[in-house]
């Protein structure tokens, strides 16, 4: 075998197993971190949300000096916060 196809040999191996390795780890897909995106917005939209109805359902049954509706709405973005914590958190291990 001369020597410039041994080269164009090893090239054509090299080229093949960098392609067989991508096949077999093709590494996380651009979806994923769209779905993960919405994953947050929801972990802090919700308890957000759940904490607007209930504390505007509380000024209504139980009025107090204190707004219900503005406590339980920081509460549910703090819930919401560390929530995406967590989730964040847990991606990152994957």
């Amino acid at each position: 075998m001369t020597e410039d196809r041994k080269k164009q040999t090893d090239q054509i191996a090299r080229s093949a197993a960098r392609k067989k390795a991508a096949r077999e780890n093709p590494g996380p897909s651009p979806l994923r971190g769209i779905g993960v995106f919405g994953m947050i917005g929801w972990s802090v939209a919700v308890p957000t949300v759940a904490g607007a109805f209930l504390g505007l359902w509380l000024d209504r049954v139980r009025p107090q000096e204190f707004s219900w509706t503005i406590a339980l709405i920081l509460g549910g973005v703090t819930i919401g916060a560390v929530l995406a914590w967590i989730w964040i958190d847990k991606e990152k291990d994957e």
